[in-house]
């Protein structure tokens, strides 16, 4: 059974059909079967509620440095699902984080790291009338422990005055992020320890929050359909 406090779904295609025809471009062709929910994940411990509000989030405001990297693009579509049927979620907060080329997080105190006062690669956009987002970041670097991700948090509040909340990852291919790794400025971290089968959190739902990735010289775009249910 579903829960208020939401799961990710990739919309298939009988519930792409039930949204807006400019809505429904926005949906890749996916598997039949209407809206096919995959549970939520941990929000880890590395969440700062910022309300950083851009779509760029690869500098940092404190001074305007920017975040080494391979350029990643992400487009996002969030709907909402509820008896049946699908529809874009407009006015839904979106957050995402992630850590940089070596691993670290920002406004963080870690063994690792202590980047307190920084916020780079973190911020939120507000989805449009096709529950639309676009974020420009980099490919996220990796750390000990955990496979190559990003967070991300959708909420807000619909119609009825009812509030939802998700609070998820996405992953990567591992073919995919070892071609990225092998290039600057990743190549010098040296070999990863843990890839996606081996990540305790990816085997619980990991393999339906792969995103895709398509690379078109030195740059990477993502596109991902994300359904709450409400």
């Amino acid at each position: 059974m579903l829960t208020r406090r939401a799961a990710l779904a990739l919309l298939g295609t009988t519930g792409a059909a039930l949204l807006s025809a400019s809505a429904s471009r926005l949906f890749a062709a996916e598997p039949a079967g209407g809206c096919v929910v995959t549970p939520e994940q941990t929000e880890g411990p590395y969440f700062v509620d910022e309300r950083l509000n851009r779509a760029d989030i690869r500098s940092d405001p404190a001074d305007g440095s920017v975040k080494d990297g391979a350029p990643l693009t992400l487009k996002l579509v969030i709907a909402g699902i509820a008896g049946g049927r699908c529809a874009p979620l407009v006015g839904a907060v979106v957050d995402i984080w992630h850590c940089d080329v070596a691993g670290a997080y920002s406004e963080t105190r870690d063994r690792q790291f202590d980047t307190r006062g920084r916020k780079f690669l973190r911020g939120y956009q507000v989805t449009d009338a096709n529950g639309g987002v676009q974020f420009t970041t980099i490919y996220p670097g990796w750390y000990e422990g955990r496979a190559v991700h990003i967070h991300f948090k959708v909420r807000g509040t619909t119609a009825q005055k009812r509030g939802y909340e998700l609070t998820s990852q996405f992953y990567f291919d591992d073919a995919f992020s070892d071609r990225v790794f092998s290039r600057n400025p990743y190549v010098n971290r040296g070999r990863r320890a843990v890839r996606n089968e081996r990540d305790g959190l990816f085997r619980d739902g990991g393999n339906r929050l792969i995103m895709p990735v398509s690379e078109t010289g030195a740059a990477y775009a993502g596109n991902f359909n994300i359904g709450i249910a409400l």
